[in-house]
């Protein structure tokens, strides 16, 4: 499942209407994040096998800041997904990344997938590989929710025990494109505890991503401690949403409790 892919870059490529394309490659042995500058090259490419859910998940948006920062005046293309060209639209609308200088070749999720991360729309607007999916209810939030009030207390006390305060999650995601870090801020959050203070941690970053998480699932897949950050993002923006009628990727513009702002922007 790659030779549409392959294809659409070749003609990209060909026709000088972008420098690079950052996808995936196995050149090496292994699925990876390459920029793929040569036709020559394309042979490598693939789109991830997932034999297993979350298989060759990559931050490729997050990888693609780093390049725009460095070449501003190239055109580069980049593989998404359904979160991904959600992640795009959001990069766009806080400046991270310039639209112009963006060429998106999409390709839908499996059903498997789709399922395996609750996906709303597990597809990009347009795509040139796979097939569209139904979108899947969010079962691990209704799982919590219908729980009382001490015991979803309690659930979320036990599984922010396990937190070895890694980073993991917030160095994995796309949407973190903070100067500063809040979660490095001596006043939110204390140094040197592990774990660290419950819930400060974890709920510091969740209000933090109040109008950014597009719902990825990398901060999950990075876990060391399998900490089921999506569930709790999924709430937050099911709250949000809920409240505002926004949600990031789905809605136009930025958050509206932007207005707090949050020292990001560009």
């Amino acid at each position: 499942m790659s030779e549409n892919v392959r294809n659409k870059v070749k003609e990209l490529l060909a026709s000088g209407k972008i420098s690079g394309f950052l996808g995936l490659s196995d050149k090496y042995g292994q699925i990876g994040p390459h920029l793929f500058k040569d036709e020559t090259d394309l042979d490598h490419l693939v789109v991830g096998d997932w034999k297993q859910p979350g298989d060759t998940r990559y931050s490729l948006n997050k990888q693609l800041i780093h390049l725009a920062l460095k070449y501003p005046d190239e055109t580069f293309g980049v593989l998404i997904r359904g979160c991904d060209e959600r992640g795009l639209k959001t990069l766009f609308t806080w400046n991270q990344l310039n639209q112009e200088k963006v060429v998106p070749v999409g390709v839908a999720c499996p059903p498997m997938l789709a399922a395996y991360c609750e996906c709303r729309k597990p597809f990009p607007d347009e795509f040139v590989e796979g097939e569209k999916s139904e979108g899947v209810d969010e079962l691990s939030v209704a799982k919590v929710d219908n729980l009382d009030l001490a015991g979803r207390f309690d659930y979320w006390k036990d599984v922010f025990s396990r937190c070895i305060k890694c980073y993991g999650c917030r160095d994995v995601c796309p949407m973190c494109f903070c100067k500063e870090c809040a979660l490095e801020d001596d006043n939110l959050v204390s140094t040197g505890e592990i774990p660290p203070e419950i819930p400060v941690f974890h709920v510091t970053r969740a209000i933090h991503m109040v109008g950014r998480c597009i719902d990825c699932g990398l901060c999950n897949e990075a876990c060391p401690a399998d900490i089921p950050l999506r569930t709790l993002y999924k709430k937050v923006a099911d709250i949000i949403d809920d409240q505002f009628q926004y949600r990031p990727g789905y809605t136009a513009g930025k958050s509206p409790l932007n207005i707090l702002g949050t020292g990001a922007e560009a």
